[in-house]
């Protein structure tokens, strides 16, 4: 684990939280009085890496400030975009302070209760190039919306899906082989869950699927919730 580089995508403009969170990027949101990034940084330092790149864009100062260049034997290193990427195209722009064949890519505004170490596991003993942890929803609706045969294959991918019910959704947390990234064009605009993953759908996009609790916090009320989530969470 120690020699995998971990990249989490905060360069949002954190649009549809700014009601509640306006002068702060959503990385910095607090939870529990301790700023989101924290707990993502804390889950990244239990499963034993060491190296971890952010992504930065919106508010980038600040996160820089607060942070620096270390935390809980983590280093950190930041990769910020002048211009906005989007979350592929950030990625992208990361690919020349990536030091490892695989990455572990996380959304800065979500978390998945969710075995790493067994997740990277499975990825190089099965020799994917790409691999997405997934997460079983009753109420898909708001999240992209995947189905997986029974080689663990994606075959669909539809992000933001207007469908009600249960189903299969991308947890935002990846997998990728260094070259999967460098095939990202440069120096534009790029959305990894509309241009990349539809790239991908059928060829070489695995699912990982967990029965690990998830919460994103970038709408109101799930940010709202937020505080509670983790505090049970953390009673086991």
């Amino acid at each position: 684990m120690n020699t995998i580089d971990v990249i989490i995508l905060a360069g949002g403009m954190g649009t549809r939280l700014k009601p509640v969170i306006s002068d702060r990027p959503k990385l910095l949101a607090p939870v529990g009085n301790r700023p989101f990034l924290l707990i993502l940084l804390d889950q990244i330092s239990r499963a034993g890496f060491n190296r971890v790149i952010l992504c930065t864009g919106h508010m980038a100062d600040q996160v820089e400030a607060e942070f620096g260049a270390e935390y809980n034997g983590l280093s950190l290193i930041y990769s910020r975009e002048e211009i906005p990427l989007g979350t592929g195209g950030a990625l992208r722009n990361a690919f020349p302070l990536i030091s490892s064949e695989t990455i572990m890519v996380m959304n800065g505004d979500s978390f998945v209760d969710t075995d790493l170490n067994l997740f990277l596991q499975c990825f190089v003993a099965k020799s994917y190039d790409a691999a997405i942890v997934l997460k079983k929803m009753n109420n898909a609706s708001r999240y992209g919306l995947v189905d997986v045969d029974a080689n663990g294959l994606i075959t669909t991918f539809q992000e933001k899906n207007t469908k009600s019910g249960s189903g299969w959704i991308n947890a935002g947390v990846y997998l990728f082989k260094k070259t999967v990234i460098e095939t990202i064009p440069q120096g534009r605009s790029v959305s990894i869950e509309r241009e990349f993953f539809s790239f991908l759908v059928g060829r070489e996009l695995y699912g990982y699927c967990s029965e690990g609790k998830f919460i994103d916090i970038g709408l109101p009320e799930s940010y709202a919730a937020a505080e509670e989530f983790f505090r049970e969470l953390y009673k086991r």
